[in-house]
């Protein structure tokens, strides 16, 4: 069958739209995701709240993300993806300049809810759902190395967050963050990111799954949707608690450090091997793999021994990497480009519903159960997933059933 592609737009630079959106990206985690590492101690000394209270705030943005997803998905559907993009940048700029001003936890929070607005419609989703928007299923190439950029985001936020913090405090640290969103990342979105070709068009109900395929396509939506939150909640959880739990088992905190660094790199060889040698595979055979490797990285970490817990970290870290991929290439290829943003917005709610709620899970299992049946718990789920993964199908599901 004759795929059918949008036409490019004449400005278009498919290099230098990756490198922007991966820059951006950096920016977005590190202000983001990765902040509460580095500023939760210092905010929760200086304000005297709980340190839980602090780490909380993240969860409740992406709490809020998980709620605002599915519009900002449709919104680029409808008019792209660069004014959407544009005000994650605005929002960004706007919490963090309420987290630098807040005295009370009400207004912290306050600033989190500006962020999980800004996550919404700024993280991996709302990326590639501009790719998709763009370049169709052609995206593909492009979204793997837009992971690739952004996968450096916690090996460039964490050592920066934290020269700022000891130069100038962390309120400062928040103005100077919000500065950079506002003075870099919304003119670099507004310029290097094109408008579509043409008036968007959704070919997905309000809940993002496809109208136009028949129920059985419906029921591979909710599969492929119960799939990337399963992994979304394991990698949420032991991003959180994995370095706790190898503790827990008894490895000496040198060992744990050095395992705990063995997982970005990983992820970003992954991520090389998918763009250069396994870019013409199915993204239901990438999810396999990636899948399978990260259950058995994770189940090398439960026997607490160093010589296989290195090997674990490097397992998982790379099925992770591939996964990261596979969460945008999936939805593209089995359901094709049209009505990709509000497919992407939809899958991404129960995804960052899940990041939210997994560490606080994963911490009352590691407390009440130890690290053993926390990990065990994680493998048992990953298993699962691939379980999910086997159901996959090879072919283009919009192929199968033509219109």
């Amino acid at each position: 069958m004759t795929r059918h592609e949008p036409p490019l737009p004449a400005n278009l630079s498919r290099t230098r739209l990756v490198f922007t959106l991966g820059i951006t990206q950096i920016l977005a985690w590190a202000s983001t995701f990765y902040l509460p590492a580095v500023l939760a101690g210092p905010i929760a000394r200086d304000m005297g709240w709980s340190l839980s209270f602090v780490v909380g705030g993240l969860s409740w943005g992406m709490l809020v993300a998980g709620l605002c997803s599915p519009l900002a998905g449709r919104l680029i559907d409808r008019r792209g993806g660069r004014s959407v993009l544009a005000f994650s940048s605005l929002m960004l700029g706007a919490g963090l300049m309420v987290m630098s001003i807040a005295s009370s936890l009400w207004l912290y929070y306050l600033a989190w809810s500006l962020l999980g607005v800004a996550m919404a419609t700024g993280f991996y989703d709302a990326a590639f759902a501009t790719l998709g928007t763009l370049l169709g299923e052609r995206a593909r190439g492009a979204i793997t190395g837009l992971t690739l950029i952004g996968g450096f985001a916690s090996t460039v936020g964490w050592p920066a967050l934290a020269a700022l913090e000891s130069w100038i405090g962390w309120r400062d640290t928040c103005l100077v963050l919000a500065a950079i969103h506002v003075v870099v990342g919304l003119p670099v979105h507004w310029l290097a990111v094109p408008k579509p070709p043409g008036p968007g068009k959704e070919s997905t109900s309000e809940e993002g799954v496809p109208v136009t395929l028949d129920e059985r396509s419906r029921r591979l939506f909710w599969l492929v949707a119960g799939l990337l939150t399963v992994v979304a909640f394991v990698m949420a959880s032991l991003s959180v608690h994995l370095l706790a739990a190898l503790k827990q088992l008894g490895l000496p905190t040198v060992t744990v450090l050095a395992v705990g660094m063995v997982i970005g790199p990983a992820q970003v060889v992954a991520r090389v091997l998918e763009f250069s040698i396994a870019r013409h595979l199915h993204p239901s055979w990438s999810a396999r793999v990636g899948v399978l490797v990260s259950f058995i990285g994770i189940c090398l970490f439960i026997p607490g021994v160093p010589w296989l817990a290195f090997p674990g970290a490097a397992l998982y870290g790379a099925g992770m990497g591939i996964l990261t991929i596979a969460r945008g290439t999936l939805p593209l290829v089995l359901f094709g480009p049209q009505g990709y943003g509000a497919r992407m917005g939809a899958l991404a709610r129960p995804m960052l519903l899940a990041q939210a709620a997994g560490p606080f899970a994963a911490a009352f299992v590691l407390s009440a159960q130890g690290a053993p049946m926390m990990l065990l718990l994680m493998a048992t789920i990953v298993a699962v997933a691939l379980g999910g993964c086997l159901r996959l199908p090879t072919k283009p599901f919009h192929d199968q059933h033509p219109e």
